[in-house]
């Protein structure tokens, strides 16, 4: 582990002094979210990717319950201070993607609407969500889409077709279309092939943790190789892993430093596999 106390990377204002952990092609550091953003250059970041504690009262690390339940207008006020900082870090033709519950994207879509370019609302279906109260069932996750103007680049993955696990036909009836979903269907903005909510088995910390296919497909529609991805609320690292994998750089930062280390060994593990398929190790 590479531990600094101090940064001169490009991305940085000035000289950034903390806990930095460094690894190939990118940096991590253990600091609030919206300070971390205050450090970052103007225009450095190509892809923002955002996925906050959801102000739901849950444990993350050292962190106690309280300070995941603040009230509506603190938690609003810091996630719109938050989303302006963005604003200004992000490349002109750059993207921000925030994943969020709907109460929650629809109060700060405000924020990002008529600075940036609203492009997707992706709703990510919810296997397992359960009624509250006087409300509908609900069934999905939002994950905003905006870019700074006209997207500096954009890609429309294809995915595979539902197939039946017994008898390996596809589930849907596409009729005369067939041979053209022969190859995989372009990518919708409702994702239902994909479970937010993980197994704790697959998971890397006990706290919430985003399944890798979330961020991957942010950075084949997004990505640009050799771009930078910047994500202020790095968890686990799945956004960090997906931009290393894609040939992204990358800086980001948590406010507990035991989640450092999760994301340096899943980091290790991409770079060292990387480096295997290139014969180097």
């Amino acid at each position: 582990m590479s531990i600094l106390s101090r940064s001169k990377k490009s991305w940085w204002k000035r000289v950034y002094s903390g806990f930095i952990l460094r690894l190939p092609d990118g940096e991590i550091v253990c600091d609030d979210a919206l300070n971390f953003l205050k450090c970052l250059k103007e225009e450095c970041a190509d892809i923002i990717f955002l996925d906050p504690p959801f102000n739901l009262g849950k444990k993350y690390g050292n962190s106690a319950k309280k300070d995941d339940l603040l009230s509506n207008y603190e938690y609003f006020d810091y996630m719109s201070s938050v989303l302006s900082r963005c604003i200004a870090v992000l490349k002109s033709g750059g993207a921000l993607y925030i994943y969020h519950l709907p109460k929650f994207a629809i109060r700060l879509a405000s924020v990002l609407d008529g600075e940036l370019m609203f492009r997707h609302w992706i709703a990510i279906s919810m296997k397992n969500g359960f009624v509250r109260g006087q409300y509908l069932h609900p069934a999905h996750y939002a994950l905003l889409y905006y870019t700074k103007g006209k997207p500096k680049h954009f890609a429309r993955p294809r995915i595979p077709i539902a197939r039946c696990r017994k008898c390996g036909e596809s589930i849907k009836d596409y009729g005369g279309y067939k041979k053209y979903v022969y190859n995989g269907l372009n990518l919708s903005d409702f994702w239902e092939d994909i479970s937010p909510v993980r197994h704790r088995k697959y998971k890397h910390r006990l706290s919430n943790e985003l399944p890798l296919k979330v961020p991957e497909r942010v950075v084949q529609i997004s990505g640009i190789k050799g771009g930078l991805l910047v994500d202020p609320f790095a968890g686990a690292g799945t956004a960090l892993v997906a931009a290393r994998s894609n040939g992204m750089r990358f800086v980001g930062c948590d406010k507990e430093k035991d989640f450092l280390k999760v994301m340096e060994s899943r980091l290790q593990l991409v770079i060292h596999k990387s480096l295997s398929c290139k014969g180097e190790v």
